[in-house]
């Protein structure tokens, strides 16, 4: 079963971008995502359209965060991403018209249903700032033994 992983890399990518002091290229974002510079661009595109990023042309352009880090939250990220699919599971529905499957159906939208609803929330409370601040943490408490985290954003 293939997990999508794109809510994840987009977060992964704007923290990158947050390390840097100016614009980042394509290029130097997929380096980093181990990825095509056309998938950062067709990311970078969709989060554009939504206020997140922005483009600068020319030598020494690329891409830009365009809001303050804390008031983006990773519900945000996940909304400007278009709402991918939360769970891989889903209802069998081969025989639309068996009380069983209704009834089993009927139990898995509740529970789906309830699933997606906490995990919106939970994502709707954690900014893009408070990923910044653990990446921080994390990084200050390895600082000398792994210099590698941070080597490949800049």
């Amino acid at each position: 079963m293939r997990r999508d992983s794109r809510l994840s890399g987009v977060l992964h990518v704007l923290l990158h971008m947050a390390e840097h002091d100016g614009p980042v290229t394509s290029d130097v974002l997929a380096k980093a995502m181990g990825t095509n510079p056309v998938v950062i661009r067709r990311i970078m595109a969709g989060l554009r359209e939504h206020g997140y990023v922005r483009s600068e042309k020319g030598h020494g352009g690329g891409w830009v965060l365009a809001r303050d880090l804390a008031k983006v939250t990773l519900r945000d990220v996940y909304d400007a991403l278009g709402r991918p699919a939360v769970f891989a599971m889903a209802n069998r529905t081969e025989a639309p018209g068996c009380l069983v499957e209704q009834a089993v159906n009927s139990a898995l939208d509740g529970a789906f249903r309830d699933a997606e609803a906490l995990l919106l929330a939970r994502l709707s409370k954690i900014s893009l700032a408070t990923l910044s601040a653990e990446f921080h943490a994390l990084y200050s408490a390895r600082k000398g033994r792994r210099r590698k985290e941070i080597e490949h954003v800049h």
